[in-house]
């Protein structure tokens, strides 16, 4: 008898430590359909076969209204339009501002005008076209839904899209205007009626490039067109009471009598002093926005990504992420990745030495 005994043993300890799991903490995966078991209640899980990223609170989300979509539509396209025509006006109101007074100078100095402006405005135009145009990244199609067509780790990290009702790879979003999922969004602009993604981020950039360039230069044109057609203006004030005047009331007469004199200028003046403060104003704007674009691909971040997990690390920061982004040749990048692993090396000594 003592040795049936024995042998139940086991099989009570076995019965004893099987514990009920609540339904609460199982649900399916939308990714493979697997039923996962958790031992607590969790808003986001993620499956250990596929790996795609599950939260137990989403819901299938309604289109939006027409109205709504309308109105973006309608908001893209008057954007887009402006900067269009300002774009025009720039290149056509500048060349016809500006030529006579550098023919002037010298045929020499026309016509090198005259081609820089061209390079500038068909290298601008062309950036711009193509940011517009060309899709932002749509993500690829992958099977999803049925264990036996989903791999291991085929949907790593990956979340589901209640707008589109399908996958979506990690770093994209859903764009709402474009009504698809971008990736590697950075955001919607509605200057280029498009989203700025994957496929067109570098085309952008190099776009606000081109009009930083480009507005440096009419800038400096219209302003030096400007000074040499500006009425003579005199200061009898300054000349007669110099010395008993304070720092600020003479910074006022100087600006009060210079724009009194504005009145007296020709269309040619008007539109290069409207060029000029137009030109210095967007540029200050979009050198703005380049150096935010700049930076944060200089810490292999989007600015979408930097929204959501501000202190979140995305990847490695460095010099390589700009050198990729841009696609240089090799000589040119090999010198810049050797000047920036130098900097690194001198940071890390000094750190030492601290």
């Amino acid at each position: 008898m003592a040795e049936p005994e024995r042998e139940q043993r086991p099989l009570l300890e076995v019965e004893q430590s099987v514990t009920s799991i609540p339904e609460d903490h199982e649900a399916t995966c939308w990714g493979c359909g697997l039923r996962l078991v958790f031992a607590g209640y969790s808003p986001i899980y993620k499956c250990g076969w596929c790996g795609a990223i599950t939260q137990s609170n989403q819901t299938t989300r309604k289109p939006d209204s027409v109205w709504f979509s309308h109105w973006r539509r309608v908001r893209d396209r008057f954007f887009v339009t402006v900067l269009i025509l300002f774009m025009l006006f720039v290149i056509c109101g500048g060349v016809w501002a500006v030529y006579p007074i550098v023919f002037k100078i010298s045929n020499f100095c026309g016509i090198f005008h005259c081609m820089v402006t061209a390079v500038l405005a068909v290298f601008t135009i062309t950036s711009y076209c193509l940011a517009s145009s060309k899709s932002a990244g749509a993500p690829t199609n992958v099977r999803w839904g049925s264990y036996p067509l989903v791999g291991k780790r085929d949907l790593e990290n990956y979340t589901f899209c209640t707008y589109c009702n399908k996958p979506k790879p990690p770093r994209a979003h859903h764009c709402r205007s474009c009504k698809m999922c971008v990736v590697d969004m950075d955001h919607h602009c509605p200057f280029i009626g498009n989203c700025v993604g994957a496929s067109n981020h570098q085309v952008f950039v190099i776009f606000l490039i081109s009009v930083v360039i480009s507005c440096s230069y009419a800038a400096g044109m219209t302003i030096y067109a400007s000074y040499q057609i500006w009425p003579s203006v005199d200061f009898p004030n300054l000349a007669s009471s110099r010395d008993s005047m304070s720092f600020w009331k003479i910074w006022l007469e100087i600006i009060t009598t210079v724009a009194g004199s504005a009145f007296f200028l020709s269309a040619r003046g008007l539109v290069l002093v409207y060029l000029a403060f137009a030109s210095l104003s967007v540029n200050a704007g979009i050198g703005v926005l380049l150096c935010q674009q700049l930076s944060y691909i200089y810490e292999g971040n989007t600015y979408l990504n930097h929204l959501s997990s501000p202190n979140a690390l995305h990847g490695e920061r460095g010099l390589h992420n700009i050198i990729r982004f841009f696609g240089c040749p090799y000589p040119i990048s090999r010198v810049l990745l050797r000047y920036s692993n130098a900097g690194k090396l001198q940071d890390n000594s000094g750190s030492k030495l601290l």
